[in-house]
């Protein structure tokens, strides 16, 4: 059997960890390079390609960092699998389009819990037959993206639904910057809490007269991301497109 070469960029982190624990533990995979610019066994990408073999790359870094990574993963023909999140739209279409020039498969997930997927695919879902939602998302403090890439990749698969999610709402005015949250796609506001205490949370809260309806999922242990991570990891070595999403390849 051959095996996928995979690489573990942030392999000293949180999640880090766990990934490259998951990857060791599943016999079709190959664990060849831990990057981590912290005491890595290699400090870069560029300096791990030049030394290994690499099918796959999980990257779980930083925002400010993610970005590049990827473009050096495409370019050189590595397929990248992202679960760091603070992408922009336009950096995730060139990031696409890149993945189209190159033939290099891409998967970018903003959540690699199948409970977390199936929260998100329900609150599309129950878009259509509300005309007013909201969402509040909670991590933990070391969080350095706001809102999370889970909230905003929620609120875009609902705002399929409709153009607005303030229907009958009065004229608001804000004694305080920011208490409403942030406007996302189709008016939904976004509220995120960084505290002790939290992993990653996120009700969304759907109203309407006469009734609410709220979905919600906790994360209380990183373990429940390894089984979407490993899916995708063998998605991208059978295939060479770009894919926005896990609940894409469920």
């Amino acid at each position: 059997m051959k095996k996928i070469k995979v690489a573990v960029c942030g392999a000293n982190g949180k999640m880090g960890k766990e990934v490259v624990a998951a990857v060791l533990s599943e016999p079709d995979l190959e664990l060849v390079a831990k990057i981590d610019i912290f005491n890595g066994e290699y400090n870069s990408i560029e300096q791990a390609k030049n030394k290994c073999d690499i099918d796959v790359i999980i990257d779980f870094t930083q925002p400010e960092a993610i970005f590049e990574n990827v473009k050096i993963c495409l370019q050189n023909g590595i397929k990248p699998v992202v679960g760091t999140t603070g992408l922009t739209d336009a950096q995730i279409a060139e990031i696409k389009e890149l993945s189209r020039q190159k033939g290099v498969a891409c998967l970018i997930a903003p959540n690699f819990s199948t409970g977390a997927i199936l929260m998100m695919m329900f609150a599309e879902h129950a878009a259509k037959y509300f005309d007013n939602a909201e969402i509040i998302e909670l991590h933990h403090n070391q969080k350095k993206d706001a809102p999370s890439g889970t909230a905003i990749k929620t609120a875009l698969m609902m705002s399929k639904a409709k153009e607005s999610f303030k229907a009958g709402n009065c004229p608001e005015k804000e004694t305080i910057t920011g208490s409403r949250g942030g406007t996302s796609y189709s008016d939904i506001q976004i509220h995120s809490v960084r505290m002790p205490g939290f992993m990653a949370s996120q009700e969304v809260i759907f109203g309407s007269m006469g009734q609410t309806f709220k979905i919600r999922h906790d994360s209380v242990d990183r373990k429940c991301y390894m089984p979407g991570v490993i899916m995708a990891v063998r998605y991208v070595a059978e295939h060479d497109d770009f894919v926005y999403g896990l609940e894409n390849i469920l």
